[in-house]
């Protein structure tokens, strides 16, 4: 995610502005309500309301909202990202919040395929969407200037520059998936809430570090690798994942105790049939955003080449002109 605001931007504010003071303690004052409410009314609220409150998720979402059209605001008209860009931020943070703080939270804990999905949406389709809206410039102009600083801290930086190594980060996107599916792992991460907690978290903020690094549409050194390198990665991680995923779908028994202990929230689903849509899921998306990443690499580098100057060292022809030397021919355009 571009992260890069001017300098003097950073250098002339110090201290927290009033809109900043004023934004922070807005959306703390929504989540100090809304948690009260689903602390002492959980029956006055709607089904996306909060199904078990989490200042924390909660909280994010807000702040990563208000941020981002505050930033968007402050920006100059021909800075801001296009509407469709927007679009895609608030879909995809609405998909988080869907899945990790509405009723579906309930029902993803008490069915295998529905947690599947909603690990899909976790670590894939919302860091997906967010890291195509590329946010990273509207974020930063939004949020308050001592964060920003903070932002640029270099320990963070260089902790953020190691998990982001193209092999480390391929190996994080497909072992985490792998690390929850296993099931004594995942038997005690869902009935253990801080462990919970952390898996939701780990699957979330992984998706973004990875969807960001492959689909920056910036070339290398601007990106942190180059688009062959993202091309490599996006393919490759999808196999783990096929593996995992037609393991579970053609095991023949039951796997994940957990929802036959919880209870599941569909009867007439058996623990088999449960198991096997859930493989299906980690099976068959996991292909398909592949392909949809490798196309949305293949299409940034296309663009990239559209933009590049003819070259500068053209021969002269015969009559002494200067012949244009064009990729068209082998690119297709």
């Amino acid at each position: 995610m571009s992260l890069s605001i001017p300098s003097d931007t950073i250098s002339a504010e110090t201290d927290f502005a009033r809109p900043d003071l004023i934004g922070l303690v807005a959306a703390l004052l929504l989540t100090l309500a809304v948690g009260w409410l689903c602390a002492v009314h959980p029956a006055m609220l709607p089904a996306w309301a909060p199904w078990e409150f989490s200042w924390t998720q909660f909280l994010a979402a807000v702040l990563a909202v208000g941020w981002y059209f505050r930033g968007v605001a402050l920006m100059d008209a021909a800075e801001r990202p296009a509407l469709w860009r927007r679009g895609l931020f608030v879909l995809g943070v609405g998909l988080l919040y869907g899945v990790l703080l509405t009723h579906f939270e309930y029902m993803a804990q008490h069915m295998f395929f529905l947690n599947r999905l909603q690990h899909m949406v976790m670590h894939h389709i919302g860091p997906f969407l967010i890291a195509l809206a590329w946010p990273g410039g509207a974020l930063l102009r939004g949020m308050p200037a001592p964060l920003r600083r903070g932002l640029g801290w270099r320990p963070l930086g260089a902790v953020m520059h190691w998990v982001q190594q193209p092999a480390l980060a391929g190996i994080l996107f497909a072992g985490l998936i792998l690390l929850w599916l296993v099931p004594a792992i995942h038997f005690r991460a869902m009935i253990d809430p801080q462990l919970y907690a952390i898996m939701n978290w780990s699957m979330v903020l992984d998706g973004l570090l990875f969807w960001c690094l492959v689909l920056d549409p910036r070339p290398y050194p601007e990106a942190r690798t180059s688009f062959a390198v993202r091309l490599l990665i996006t393919i490759l991680v999808m196999f783990p994942q096929i593996l995992a995923g037609s393991l579970i779908t053609f095991s023949t028994t039951s796997i994940y105790s957990y929802y036959d202990l919880c209870g599941r929230l569909f009867p007439s689903v058996g623990a088999l049939v449960d198991q096997h849509y859930g493989g299906l899921l980690v099976w068959i998306p996991s292909s398909m955003m592949s392909s949809v990443a490798f196309m949305l690499i293949m299409n940034n580098l296309r663009l990239l080449e559209d933009r590049m100057p003819a070259v500068a060292d053209n021969p002269e022809d015969e009559h002494g002109g200067r012949i244009t030397i064009s990729a068209s021919g082998w690119t297709g355009r």
